[in-house]
């Protein structure tokens, strides 16, 4: 059986930002002319945190990279390799029994910052030397900038951390989002006049500024009785509040709570994406519920505005 021929992009692709991007489009217009697979290549761990021993909060979960990688850039598969293992490896054995001889790999793309190997002795430069060596293809692709700043993970950490959406959304190329199954509340929606759908942030992933945003709410169809909050578009807007909702008293623990403003239904137990677009205002203990159901009603009044809506 003749072994399966890929183009592949190389990096840990967090977030999978406008900087990704470039790699990944370069690698689907590879594959096509060559009648290759589009692929990816990543980790199971964040290098930086596997390196440093130090947390680094993940700006998207390992589904939402694949997810977004398939969406937006047509990669139809997403290689996973423990970070451990591939420390250790010999950087020209990455190349060549790795890449070559086991995923059957004609094509790489990489950035022009990729290290890999051991002691991360493999660079651009001996990785493109290599793969000539070898008759593979190879693209080293330069830094990508806006507004003269350097697009990464770590910038676009930054501002998702200060709350920064709208810029965040000119970096990513897409609204950041998180996708999770929908878990039971103090149904405060119910008492407010607004469905809700509340989700529990995953574990060792960013959790954006405290506060209130303009979101876009996908219920994902994976399920057979699936109805979209608009029809024809599968989404809802939605006020988004991100924090401990000290109105209610809910300790601290940090949830996701979407006021969904055209849909009616219990959506407990499905998978939603939520999207993040713009902040509207922090988060702030108010002195009755019934002012707090005043002003979700303003912030939503704030979500059509910049929706069009």
């Amino acid at each position: 059986m003749e072994k399966q021929r890929r183009v592949i992009a190389l990096g840990f692709f967090d977030g999978v930002h406008m900087g990704h991007g470039a790699l990944l489009r370069r690698v689907k217009e590879e594959a096509d002319r060559l009648g290759a697979v589009p692929a990816a290549f990543t980790f199971d761990r964040s290098p930086a945190a596997a390196i440093t021993g130090r947390a680094v909060p993940l700006l998207s979960t390992l589904e939402d990279r694949t997810a977004l990688m398939n969406g937006l850039y047509g990669i139809q598969e997403l290689v996973v390799a423990p970070f451990r293992t591939m420390q250790h490896m010999d950087w020209e054995d990455f190349i060549q029994s790795y890449l070559v001889g086991e995923l059957g790999v004609v094509h790489v793309v990489a950035g022009h910052d990729f290290h890999f190997g051991y002691m991360g002795e493999g660079n651009p430069e001996r990785l493109k030397a290599k793969c000539q060596a070898l008759g593979v293809g190879c693209d080293i692709i330069p830094k990508v900038e806006l507004d003269g700043v350097t697009v990464s993970s770590t910038y676009i950490r930054t501002l998702i951390a200060q709350g920064e959406m709208e810029r965040a959304v000119e970096f990513l190329g897409h609204p950041y989002r998180l996708t999770r199954q929908v878990t039971h509340g103090k149904r405060l929606g119910s008492r407010l006049g607004f469905p809700t759908v509340n989700l529990r942030i995953p574990e060792g992933v960013i959790i954006p500024a405290f506060g209130v945003y303009a979101t876009h709410v996908w219920v994902l169809p994976d399920y057979p009785d699936h109805q979209p909050c608009i029809p024809g578009e599968g989404s809802c807007m939605a006020v988004t509040n991100v924090g401990v909702r000290p109105t209610v008293e809910d300790g601290d623990q940090v949830t996701v709570e979407s006021f969904l403003l055209d849909f009616n239904g219990d959506l407990y137990g499905r998978t939603v994406r939520v999207e993040f677009y713009k902040y509207l205002r922090p988060e702030r203990k108010f002195p009755s519920v019934e002012a707090l159901a005043e002003e979700i009603q303003h912030n939503a009044d704030q979500t059509r505005e910049f929706f069009g809506g």
